[in-house]
């Protein structure tokens, strides 16, 4: 279990390798913070190499018995993890809140969602996991596939919503056959930690391991190392950067799931009321736009642009709609930004905003003595008022760089075709939302727009049944048990 530290009366988390908890070898730990408060809420392990080293050892030993298993054996072990989901949701969801400072409302449907991907991890273990293919050579000649694991997975988690990512890449990677070591990102461990906690006490030891530290210290380290086999990364087009090259001398498998700066399109047919919704949910609240789907494009054709505006406006600077304050307060329906370095990018984003040659709509303001006057517990936080900016074209830094916060743009557009130019017109390709009523309209539109994932008068659905992938600057592959075991052709000759 987790301990106390005597030292700061604050709870001490430690990474998860073989099975066992354990501080770093060097006693050094980090601070988790509040983004609500801006305050110390616990303490986590400040990994260094040998501390990698040794979760790298622990599923590199647990591979070869975890592999073995017959695969309905695997999936076993995912119906129990996800067994065990609903007994601890509670708890796991208030370390998340306070990890990130996503409301508690957000999370209302994650213990759920969580679940499912365990159980249909473990339908894939048998359905798919172990089967290949007969391929006909010829007269002589008889050839078939078999699906293997890779080895050691390592998979390099955001901080905004960590206990998802940890779980789509943790189990169709042991679903497979693989080994797992998680590295959450600093800013968002302690959920991820626990997790791993209550977890390894249902798999062998070995067979997952969570390690904390930074991606310096640790994580060039991790991704480089000759006895991994394979990579997954949801996070910035940054670090994928510094994963390629750091694979570069012992290259292997990755996956990238980056960024985005998706587009959400409302065309003049669409249901206004349901369209308006669905912007503010894609971009706004609960998650104050920290999810790489977030719509901060608003693309709003002209006939209905200043009805959706002004929509927006009501809604938006309602405050009995938007309500900041307790995150673990159900009624609140807005959290804090999630660290103060995203805190810094946001302000100075909004700092742009704030330029002659930009209309601001709504919002425009930061920090907890501005977002939340009267409430002195919050006035270190990371708050930000949604804030929303009217803009002639794509042309913009605010329309063509990833915030990440509660931050959009509302473009206006006349025909199908400018929508779909200007929809495409990004280095990114993540996602895409569109509003309409016109069913040959949402088909085109489907065809057209340059996005791994597009949604139809709904926003950011995603499933354990559905991939979920980039394209352009956005990444590659998907978390799935396909990318996550890989086909090995055999011929026997027959005479």
């Amino acid at each position: 279990m987790t301990n106390v530290s005597e030292k700061s009366k604050l709870t001490t988390y430690g990474n998860i390798i073989n099975g066992k908890i354990v501080q770093a070898k060097d006693g050094a730990v980090a601070d988790s913070i509040d983004p609500s408060t801006g305050e110390v809420w616990a303490k986590i392990p400040s990994s260094k190499k040998e501390d990698a080293e040794l979760v790298i050892q622990a599923a590199r030993g647990a591979f070869e018995g975890w592999a073995d298993l017959p695969a309905r054996t695997r999936g076993d072990y995912m119906r129990k993890i996800g067994d065990m989901i609903p007994k601890y949701a509670a708890e796991l969801l208030e370390l998340e809140t306070r990890n990130n400072g996503w409301v508690l409302d957000e999370y209302g449907y994650l213990a759920e969602v969580l679940k499912q991907v365990w159980y249909d991890a473990a339908s894939a273990a048998t359905l798919v996991g172990g089967q290949g293919r007969t391929v006909q050579m010829g007269a002589g000649d008889f050839g078939f596939t078999v699906r293997k694991p890779y080895g050691v997975v390592v998979g390099i988690l955001p901080w905004n919503a960590p206990l998802f990512t940890f779980t789509i890449k943790a189990a169709y990677a042991l679903a497979a056959g693989n080994t797992v070591v998680i590295k959450p990102a600093e800013s968002g461990a302690v959920g991820s930690l626990r997790y791993g906690e209550l977890i390894s006490q249902i798999l062998p030891p070995g067979v997952l391991n969570v390690i904390s530290g930074s991606g310096r210290e640790i994580g060039d380290y991790l991704v480089s190392h000759e006895e991994v086999n394979k990579v997954s990364l949801t996070g910035s087009k940054a670090t994928a950067e510094r994963i390629t090259k750091a694979t570069a001398h012992s290259p292997k498998s990755l996956i990238f799931e980056l960024g985005g700066k998706s587009p959400n399109i409302v065309f003049e047919d669409a249901n206004i009321e349901q369209a308006v919704h669905g912007l503010i949910n894609g971009i706004f609240t609960p998650n104050s736009g920290q999810i790489c789907v977030g719509g901060s494009r608003m693309l709003i054709q002209r006939s209905i642009y200043d009805e959706v505006i002004g929509r927006l406006k009501e809604l938006m600077t309602d405050k009995e709609f938007v309500k900041h304050g307790n995150t673990l307060d159900s009624t609140n329906t807005m959290g804090p930004i999630a660290n103060e370095a995203q805190f810094k990018s946001v302000c100075r984003y909004i700092d742009e905003a704030s330029k002659d040659e930009y209309e601001v709509v709504f919002g425009g303001k930061y920090g907890g003595q501005e977002v939340l006057p009267g409430q002195p517990e919050f006035a270190d936080g990371y708050w930000v008022q949604p804030t929303l900016v009217k803009v002639a074209d794509n042309r913009t830094k605010l329309a063509r760089e990833e915030i990440f916060g509660p931050v959009a743009v509302a473009i206006p557009f006349d025909t199908e075709e400018e929508a779909i130019q200007i929809a495409n017109d990004t280095n990114f390709g993540l996602a895409a939302g569109v509003w309409t009523q016109n069913l040959g309209l949402a088909h085109r539109m489907i065809d057209k727009l340059q996005a791994g994932n597009v949604w139809v008068n709904t926003y950011a659905r995603v499933g354990a049944d559905l991939p979920f992938s980039g394209v352009k600057e956005s990444g590659y592959g998907t978390d799935s048990i396909l990318d996550y075991s890989q086909e090995k052709a055999c011929v026997i000759n027959i005479g």
